[in-house]
């Protein structure tokens, strides 16, 4: 196990102890109760950062700084903030579809879950996806010193193939789905913990296929 490898558990297993001790827990429940866009930006600047630390350790064999990761994290951060947003408006509205019988399931659970996580990812997914995939290319484009940096320059470099093949046909009927259904059948205090996990499978998956591309070009 190398130093990094280390490190990047150590901080993943501080993280976890904020969540378990009942004395922080019961502070950062309340924290993303009380503030949740607050709470939302913490999260996912954290931990989705280390998620894309983590895919690039995996493809890479090292531990190397991406280029910008402050502005990555801060854009981590906002994606947080839109998530806790989303997460709220998909539950009330499938909530509501249920009981006026627009969706089948009635008071179901699975149904609720399921729904909510199917939605969500066919719909708000791929937009969501396809911003961090532009200001991630932005950055990456930025640092390469190429000097005025256009949104023609930023869609050319992507790989919308690679991206709809792989991102949206695969992660998200075989990961995000299921993932989101086993989130939402939890009660509403312990979806935004679940989150939090789950935003550093996400910044791995989006940065390993990155990382994946970027080889193949």
């Amino acid at each position: 196990m190398k130093k990094g490898d280390f490190l990047w558990l150590l901080a993943l297993a501080a993280f976890v102890l904020i969540l378990v001790l009942p004395a922080t827990h019961e502070m950062f429940v309340k924290l993303t109760t009380n503030h949740p866009y607050i709470g939302g930006f913490i999260k996912f600047a954290i931990l989705a950062t280390m998620g894309e630390l983590l895919a690039i350790r995996i493809a890479t064999g090292e531990w190397n700084t991406p280029c910008g990761i402050v502005y990555r994290a801060l854009i981590w951060g906002f994606l947080g903030m839109v998530i806790v947003l989303i997460f709220g408006l998909f539950a009330i509205g499938v909530k509501g579809n249920l009981a006026n019988g627009m969706l089948p399931g009635g008071e179901s659970k699975f149904a609720f879950a399921f729904f909510v996580s199917s939605i969500m990812n066919l719909t708000f997914a791929p937009t969501m996806m396809a911003f961090h995939r532009i200001t991630d290319t932005y950055i990456d484009l930025k640092y390469e010193g190429k000097g005025k940096v256009t949104i023609n320059d930023v869609v050319s470099k992507i790989d919308w193939n690679g991206f709809v093949s792989f991102v949206l046909i695969k992660t998200i009927p075989f990961f995000w789905i299921p993932a989101h259904t086993i989130t939402f059948l939890l009660p509403p205090e312990y979806r935004v913990l679940v989150a939090a996990g789950l935003s550093i499978a996400l910044g791995a998956i989006l940065a390993f296929a990155k990382k994946k591309q970027s080889k193949t070009i």
